[in-house]
């Protein structure tokens, strides 16, 4: 499947800033799954842009503007080849050993709730892969999916408590539940195209023997296919988040993304 990709990235200030830094995780790589056949990014400012690899391996870039800004717009678009791979990862780049994968942080910390959820998900599941499904199968059932909240909205344990959530949450609570099982996993981050919506998503991964690194949708319940665009992983959302900014000045500043995702002809776009 060819699917393009299209994300602005507008940032207001109600005070002129002296300068703004960020840290970009917003171009994929390739892989088995998926071929990147022409990636850009634009910003409407004099700035410096270097890219590199980040500790994950992921492909991002450090931008730097000098003021006075009062407003910056950044503008990333591309071309993907994607394959279906039910869900398996290989051919990615890999920088760090599996348990790695195993390790908590606050917004994936593994309370009681989560470690409950998980052993009653997968008490009749015999192998990790087993596990895992029934895992993402029991999350999508027990968390409502709101498409409209992008960010995260608080950790892990929280999502389930509420039982709502965008897809970085469920991810995290899926990301959570797997290491309580002790199965290294992590979260990616990426695009997803469906009919009714096209905008940024995320989903995890986690280690079966045999197979490798597999993915997950708690979201929709399944593994990725086609229809997914993979652009960075790392422990939590915290690491593979699209943006990571700073600024020098005051005031207050916001933030508007407008993801446009097409298939061919038909273009569908949302905005947050």
């Amino acid at each position: 499947m060819l699917i393009r990709v299209r994300r602005e990235t507008i940032y207001r200030y109600a005070e002129p800033q002296k300068a703004a830094m960020q840290k970009l995780a917003l171009t994929p790589r390739n892989y088995d799954g998926q071929r990147v056949l022409g990636w850009r990014i634009d910003v409407d400012h004099d700035c410096r842009l270097r890219a590199c690899e980040d500790a994950f391996g992921n492909i991002a870039h450090s931008l730097w503007v000098e003021g006075p800004l009062e407003a910056l717009t950044i503008l990333v678009e591309g071309e993907v080849e994607t394959f279906d791979t039910a869900g398996v990862v290989r051919g990615a780049v890999e920088r760090f050993p599996p348990q790695l994968y195993l390790r908590e942080t606050p917004q994936t910390e593994i309370e009681p709730t989560l470690r409950d959820f998980a052993r009653a998900a997968t008490a009749t599941a015999s192998d990790a892969l087993s596990k895992l499904h029934a895992l993402v199968k029991a999350l999508h059932e027990a968390v409502l999916f709101d498409p409209s909240a992008p960010e995260p909205k608080g950790a892990a344990a929280d999502a389930l408590a509420r039982r709502n959530g965008g897809g970085a949450d469920l991810a995290h609570v899926f990301v959570a539940c797997s290491r309580a099982l002790d199965l290294p996993s992590r979260f990616v981050s990426g695009y997803a195209l469906r009919a009714e919506r096209a905008a940024e998503h995320c989903w995890a991964e986690s280690l079966v023997g045999g197979l490798g690194w597999v993915g997950f949708d708690p979201a929709e319940g399944a593994s990725p296919d086609e229809s997914y665009v993979r652009v960075a992983v790392a422990l939590d959302h915290l690491g593979a988040a699209p943006i990571r900014a700073a600024r020098y000045g005051g005031g207050e500043e916001t933030m508007e993304v407008r993801v446009l995702v097409a298939r061919g002809q038909s273009q569908f776009q949302s905005q947050a």
